[in-house]
């Protein structure tokens, strides 16, 4: 059977109700959907210990190590810190890492240039490690296309994850080593201009996610997402590519393990 990877989800945070409170049962599910493999990608630290824990007790699970630059409660670690934890093997990226100004305002007591060093931070961590940074970017574009550049992070490159920008974007994030991932939000009517980056995307370069539990594509779109729904992805791409889904579905997961060379296929 043809196997997916959703290259982005956060199974820590899924409702398990269907499934007794059982992970397995969601990745089983998936499986069914000619779902195989998983990057769980960390937002903090305080769970990251249950995320490697997953990925050390199922093969089909990878993991990543950061802060999301919404997180401001917990632990913010600089690059060295980060650089030990992603040692452990199950470790094949850094992130969710990158700047977000819908929640965070700039015009906010201090601003926001503490997000924009914990970025670097990830960067730099990335760099040291050679493992490709996860990208969140969500009303700050030009920042992080500015502080990728600045921080030479096109050496490992990365994935620009739920990514929900326009053609133009799309192309200087290519040419700064950054892959494309499309989430639920393709299936939306109403994304037009990322339909457009769909077409136009080179085949090599793209991936499909989740972002599981959140994002949740048509036809369950405001209902609780799963991983086992990235075939809904990588069905609108390959319609609006005039493709069959098994062809996207190849395709992204070979994409996936260039990408992540240290993720083991399973």
């Amino acid at each position: 059977m043809t196997t997916l990877v959703d290259s982005h989800c956060h199974l820590d945070r899924l409702d398990l109700a269907p499934w007794d409170g059982r992970l397995e049962g969601a990745l089983d599910a998936a499986a069914e959907q000619g779902v195989g493999y998983f990057l769980c990608v960390s937002i903090d630290l305080e769970h990251y210990p249950n995320l490697l824990a997953m990925a050390k007790k199922d093969p089909r699970i990878a993991v990543s190590v950061g802060v999301h630059p919404n997180e401001q409660e917990g632990q913010n670690p600089n690059a060295d810190e980060l650089i030990a934890l992603a040692a452990e093997p199950q470790v094949v990226a850094i992130g969710e890492t990158g700047l977000d100004y819908f929640r965070c305002k700039e015009g906010e007591e201090g601003g926001l240039e503490w997000q924009r060093e914990r970025f670097r931070q990830h960067i730099a961590a990335a760099k040291s490690t050679g493992k490709p940074l996860i990208i969140h970017m969500r009303d700050a574009t030009e920042d992080t296309l500015r502080i990728l550049r600045e921080e030479g992070a096109d050496d490992v490159g990365g994935v620009m994850h739920c990514f929900v920008e326009d053609w133009e974007v799309a192309k200087r994030a290519l040419d700064l080593n950054f892959d494309i991932s499309f989430s639920g939000i393709i299936t939306f009517n109403s994304a037009k201009a990322l339909k457009e980056v769909a077409q136009k995307m080179p085949a090599e370069r793209m991936l499909v996610e989740t972002d599981a539990p959140y994002l949740a594509p048509v036809p369950h779109r405001g209902k609780p997402n799963y991983p086992a729904y990235v075939r809904h992805v990588a069905e609108c791409i390959a319609q609006l590519r005039n493709s069959q889904w098994e062809a996207i579905a190849e395709q992204t997961t070979e994409n996936f393990f260039c990408r992540f060379p240290t993720a083991s296929r399973p």
